[in-house]
């Protein structure tokens, strides 16, 4: 299943970009990321069948564990594509949230969005290895 984060702004180069790529070249399932202009530009069509997921600061909270079980249940069930979308400033309009699979938080703070990035990126290494069953995530 082909992770696919789709973020809006650009975000350069910059600490946030290098911890980006270092997890990029981590994560073993197949990954891309799109830029996109903070407002226009079009939204890349999905792989079918696919789930989308947008980052939202009232998006649900889960544990890596439990986003992992996510992703490793959509693998098996088919799915050929995991979109990640992270939005603008002003994040996503009501439709776009009515139209997703998931609402995903990072917690009741309000993250910049290339933080946000980098730890997306983050968690889906981690949530990699955890179905991989390596040791890189220690949990308890």
């Amino acid at each position: 299943m082909r992770l696919h984060v789709i973020a809006r702004g650009k975000i350069g180069r910059s600490p946030e970009a290098e911890l980006v790529a270092r997890y990029e070249k981590r994560i073993g399932w197949p990954f891309k990321l799109t830029e996109l202009p903070d407002s226009g530009g079009t939204v890349p069509a999905p792989l079918a069948p696919s789930k989308e997921v947008l980052l939202d600061e009232r998006g649900r909270l889960m544990s890596s564990e439990d986003f992992a079980a996510l992703l490793g249940r959509w693998r098996d069930d088919g799915m050929r594509e995991a979109r990640f979308l992270i939005g603008a400033a002003d994040g996503h309009g009501d439709e776009a949230r009515d139209g997703a699979d998931l609402l995903l938080g990072f917690g009741a703070m309000t993250w910049p969005h290339l933080m946000v990035r980098a730890m997306l990126a983050e968690q889906l290494y981690r949530a990699t290895t955890i179905i991989a069953g390596h040791p890189y995530h220690r949990s308890g």
